[in-house]
This record gives C-alpha cells, sequence and structure tokens, in this order.
C-alpha cells in the first residue's frame, strides 16, 4: 500500500512538473514530495466538493491536479 502511495506521488509530481511553465528541479526526490503532497492536496478537495474517486487512474488524476495546483502556489508566493 505505501509503495503504491510512493509510486503514485512519483508519477504526479512528475507530470505536475511538465504541465506547469516554471522551471523545476529534475531531482526524483522533489517530484515524489510534490506528488506526495498533491495528492493529501487534491483528495482533501475531492473530499470537499463531495466525490469520491476509485481506481489507480482516478488516484493518479486528483494527485497530479493537487501537484499542479501546489506548485502554481509556491510560484505564486514565491519571492
Amino acid at each position: 500500500m505505501l509503495l503504491k502511495w510512493f509510486l503514485v506521488g512519483l508519477i504526479a509530481g512528475s507530470l505536475a512538473k511538465m504541465i506547469t511553465p516554471q522551471k523545476e528541479s529534475d531531482s526524483w526526490l522533489s517530484s515524489l514530495g510534490i506528488g506526495v503532497l498533491g495528492s493529501v492536496a487534491g483528495g482533501f478537495l475531492v473530499n470537499l466538493l463531495g466525490f469520491s474517486v476509485t481506481g489507480l487512474i482516478g488516484e493518479l488524476i486528483t494527485a497530479t491536479s493537487g501537484s499542479v495546483i501546489l506548485l502554481f502556489i509556491y510560484h505564486r508566493y514565491k519571492s
């Protein structure tokens, strides 16, 4: 279970870095961190809106969406 969570986070973080227009670090560790935090944020937002996510694709979409939002917020307020 934990390995699946890390793999989804790593893939989601990598996808979010490709989607955002800013230059990001190419480290797999930063992709993992962004993806895991993004999956938590995306899961929170999905639950807040009253939806539920099932399956690997749904988890990946949710985690990637949360990661993109986190990267947007980070770059927006980074001095």
